[in-house]
């Protein structure tokens, strides 16, 4: 099946079955450095659910991502569209009861650190309600924090048209941790201020395509561990 017939958007209802498992991707619109479109979460996020359903098989359906998630700690730079934790928690929850009316099981692929606690609150909810329902955010192993190689490389391959690497620029190089108190209470321009944490130098389209790879096994092996258990 290709990724097209996999769309939940191009499909009529009568060919929309009962039961189905839905992946619905959750990314940002925030800024990505000087080198990286806003909607880089979005489009990895999308990629990464792409690539599952198919893992998973014919019984998959990927629905429209949801395009704007919490993204305060990138307020301070231009762009950047947040609807905060609340409200991404409450759409999440609305989304995947309307789904679960039809759909046997629902599985939201995410793009964004920040959505995280919204992601946990509303499949939280979700689950004491009785349906089923389960997040997974896209990692594999090690990769740098925003807007550097690692996402650099993933856009290189996917959206390679979108990427300006003739602006790309090292930001904050030091390890996550050592920033996170500051990011927690200042946001990312507190500790870089081309909005980058990590160094884009290096990045490459085949990179991108292994991590990819490596984003779709985690989330696929995941879920099917989940399903086995």
């Amino acid at each position: 099946m290709s990724l097209q017939d996999r769309a939940l958007r191009t499909r009529v209802w009568p060919s929309v079955e009962r039961g189905v498992t839905v992946l619905l991707p959750v990314g940002s619109v925030e800024q990505h450095g000087p080198h990286l479109p806003l909607d880089t979460d979005t489009v990895i996020a999308c990629a990464v659910a792409d690539g599952v359903a198919a893992a998973l098989g014919e019984d998959v359906l990927v629905a429209p991502a949801v395009p704007y998630g919490a993204s305060g700690e990138h307020q301070a730079f231009p762009g950047t569209s947040s609807v905060g934790t609340d409200v991404l928690a409450r759409a999440v929850v609305e989304l995947v009861r309307s789904m679960t009316t039809w759909a046997g099981r629902v599985l939201v692929v995410n793009g964004h650190g920040g959505n995280v606690a919204a992601l946990r609150a509303a499949t939280a909810l979700l689950v004491e309600e009785g349906r089923l329902v389960e997040w997974h955010g896209c990692s594999a192993g090690w990769v740098d924090a925003h807007a550097g190689r690692t996402e650099t490389s993933l856009m290189l391959h996917l959206a390679p048209e979108s990427v300006r690497l003739e602006h790309a620029e090292a930001g904050n190089i030091e390890p996550i941790g050592a920033l996170i108190a500051a990011l927690t209470c200042s946001g990312v321009a507190a500790v870089s201020a081309n909005g980058v944490l990590g160094d884009p130098a290096g990045a490459s389209a085949e990179e991108g395509r292994r991590v990819l790879a490596a984003m779709v096994d985690d989330v696929s092996s995941a879920v099917l561990a989940g399903a086995d258990s």
